[in-house]
């Protein structure tokens, strides 16, 4: 199984925290990787499914089972935990599990996620998740970091993707207006390779700024 850890600090407490991110409504406006969320009415233990858009105009739904919720252990911490799959074909995960943790510390809270799952397509989906495995962890690390300035700084969801698209065409712009004044190719791909590994701007959200591997406790 394909395994995926992210974790953050985040300048809130823990209430905040769990609210934001157990809110079906709020959920997918901070997370990229979910467009819609809708809760099934009746069904315990809890289900859920939901829809992304991969691609303009293609779609790929799934579902989500609550597996189990626990609050105010004996350090004041929290667990989430579930189960999801897609029974659509052109979904590289066809099964998985994971749980996501909230650790207090005073006013500050670290929210943590660790989450396994199966691929489909046999080889050839073991082959895609070579690709899709380090997308999936970084689009969970840049989500974090997005419901981070959301709650510290009061930057919106839709403002900081904003800031990130802004901050991407820029990036893009110096590279291609390098190349195209002419300059040598190694100048263009220092220029490149500045352009990916200079720090964002502290609003703009970044995978980066994420425990990608859990400390050892």
């Amino acid at each position: 199984m394909a395994r995926i850890y992210v974790e953050t600090i985040i300048d809130a407490p823990l209430d905040r925290v769990w609210e934001a991110t157990q809110d079906h409504r709020r959920h997918p406006r901070w997370d990229l990787r979910f467009g819609r969320i809708d809760p099934v009415p009746g069904t315990t233990p809890a289900e859920f499914t939901y829809a992304t858009t991969v691609l303009p105009g293609v779609e790929i739904a799934g579902y989500g089972v609550h597996t189990g919720d626990r609050r105010g252990g004996h350090d004041g911490a929290a667990v989430s935990a579930l189960r999801f799959g897609s029974p659509d074909r052109r979904s590289p995960i066809e099964s998985g599990t994971g749980y996501w943790r909230y650790v207090p510390a005073g006013e500050r809270t670290t929210f943590l996620t660790g989450y396994a799952y199966r691929t489909r397509w046999g080889l050839a989906g073991r082959a895609v998740d070579l690709v899709f495995g380090p997308l999936f962890g970084w689009a969970t690390a840049w989500s974090f970091d997005r419901l981070r300035l959301w709650l510290e700084h009061g930057v919106t969801p839709e403002r900081a993707l904003g800031h990130a698209l802004a901050e991407l065409a820029l990036r893009l712009a110096v590279v291609a207006g390098a190349a195209a004044a002419g300059a040598g190719w190694p100048v263009v791909l220092l220029i490149a390779v500045l352009a990916v590994f200079v720090p964002p701007h502290p609003r703009t959200p970044a995978a980066r700024r994420c425990r990608r591997q859990a400390a050892h406790r």
